[in-house]
């Protein structure tokens, strides 16, 4: 299916000419689109240009949403002839107004990234459920080729899943921009939307991971926010996915290997931070991030490894941060009260964002 931008003038009609007759709506066709899914009894959001081409049901299968003024252009997409849906950041504006800021956060985090979650997953999130490959539709899915986990370990289609598996994701290309949601951000001024727009000021592109998000959000996140604030160090802040281009000498260290893409790199501390699931214990992963470490330190730039067991723990991530921040020359403290129950309110958010259960 191919998406197209519609101009403001395609949108202002395309949303006039929505009128709602749950009579002439065909859901299964809709679910075929993605628009839905049929096993989960949710209804199905609607904009329209005015009150009038409300159609209320019962039970309510198709909820209207009145939208008078004009929209930012790009938020109206056609999916085909006469369907239309909005962009996905305007799903995650509308999705803000029923969810916590971290929860929002950790959705445009997604949207803005390299990965995406699968389709079943997206219900039981949205509810404020935790969703892990456990549940039957999950496994269905891990089968597919090419699956991965949380933690970037493949999966086996014939062995069963360890429990300390969470969750499954999939590469894909990114959904929206930073620039779409800042111009989506000054347009929704009103007060319903502080969350979207809290979300949009301290969002980053290019996570490949729902924990990589987290693990931006814990130490890039002002400390008001529960965070670490590693992103205050300097301008350029933490940058994910960040490609270190080796000199000679670096190339010789990591036995030949020409640069080292770092999950998250803080420049003013020359710190790498690398998440370190359980495919990383795999033993050629380990020899080549062993390469790879010895080429970023023949550059200048210390690696810290994050564990799957720190990312539970607020104590060792904040020795962590303390770290990052002596390297970058800086004293760490604490200009907050109550920082302690922040930090550990920010990671559950975080994580219930993504679907983890609380810590």
């Amino acid at each position: 299916m191919t998406w197209e931008t519609l101009s403001a003038a395609d949108a202002r009609r395309a949303l006039k000419d929505c009128v709602p007759n749950t009579a002439q709506l065909d859901m299964a066709y809709f679910d075929r689109l993605g628009f839905l899914d049929e096993a989960y009894p949710f209804p199905l959001h609607i904009l329209v240009a005015s009150p009038k081409s409300r159609r209320p049901t019962k039970p309510a299968s198709v909820i209207a949403h009145v939208q008078t003024g004009a929209l930012p252009t790009g938020t109206i997409l056609r999916a085909e002839p006469g369907i239309y849906a909005v962009s996905p950041a305007v799903a995650a504006l509308q999705y803000s107004l029923n969810h916590s800021y971290e929860e929002t956060f950790m959705l445009l985090m997604e949207l803005l990234g390299t990965y995406t979650l699968p389709e079943e997953a997206t219900f039981p999130i949205a509810e404020g459920e935790t969703w892990s490959a456990e549940d039957k539709a999950a496994e269905t899915k891990s089968e597919a080729a090419g699956s991965r986990d949380a933690d970037d370990r493949p999966h086996k289609q014939d062995a069963q899943l360890p429990p300390s598996v969470q969750q499954i994701r999939y590469g894909c290309e990114p959904a929206t921009t930073i620039k779409e949601l800042q111009a989506l951000s000054k347009w929704a001024k009103s007060s319903k939307f502080a969350a979207f727009r809290k979300a949009v000021r301290h969002v980053a592109s290019g996570s490949a991971s729902p924990m990589e998000s987290i693990m931006y959000g814990v130490f890039g996140l002002p400390m008001g926010q529960g965070g670490f604030a590693c992103n205050g160090l300097s301008k350029g802040g933490i940058q994910l996915n960040k490609r270190i281009d080796f000199d000679s000498h670096a190339v010789s260290m990591a036995s030949g290997i020409p640069y080292a893409i770092c999950d998250a790199y803080i420049a003013a501390a020359k710190t790498a931070l690398e998440y370190n699931g359980e495919y990383h214990e795999a033993a050629r992963s380990a020899l080549h991030d062993a390469k790879r470490n010895n080429g970023l330190k023949g550059m200048g730039i210390s690696v810290i490894t994050v564990t799957r067991e720190q990312m539970c723990d607020v104590t060792a991530l904040e020795a962590i941060a303390i770290s990052i921040y002596r390297a970058a020359g800086r004293r760490f403290r604490y200009r907050v009260n109550g920082y302690r129950k922040r930090q550990q309110d920010l990671l559950n958010g975080l994580r219930k964002g993504t679907g983890l259960a609380a810590v």
